[in-house]
């Protein structure tokens, strides 16, 4: 590793926006100053956020403390896998394969369409009458 121990990556999805850190250490992700387990009711939002340090092999190596806004649960976890994957770039460049092939590295570039004029949503119209 290199002499700077702490890592970054900005992670985006949808509307949720983190900020990670990576530090050596043992594996804890805290996440806006809660631990992951009490932040994260779901299992599977658990085991997205757990993702990238599984694709790498790195899982136990680093604390991850991640600042992350916007959005609902499921954005923000996809948005600090996000971070995670940019942040283990950074710490190593031999983790691009892995993470490139899983997909990590990619920006979910889906999102809220935008409400029309004439309509009561994006795409919803108003309901239809003969008379």
């Amino acid at each position: 590793m290199a002499k700077n121990t702490k890592f970054y990556g900005t992670g985006r999805r949808k509307s949720s926006i983190a900020r990670v850190y990576l530090v050596p250490g043992t594996g804890k992700v805290t996440i806006n100053k809660r631990d992951m387990e009490e932040y994260f009711g779901l299992e599977t939002l658990k085991v997205i956020v757990r993702q990238p340090f599984a694709a790498t092999g790195t899982e136990g190596k680093f604390d991850a403390l991640v600042n992350v806004k916007g959005g609902g649960f499921t954005g923000q976890a996809g948005a600090i896998r996000h971070g995670i994957a940019r942040a283990l770039l950074q710490a190593d460049a031999e983790n691009r394969p892995s993470l490139k092939k899983a997909g990590y590295l990619t920006r979910d570039p889906r999102m809220k369409e935008r409400k029309k004029y004439g309509l009561k949503a994006a795409r919803r119209a108003p309901q239809f009458s003969k008379r």
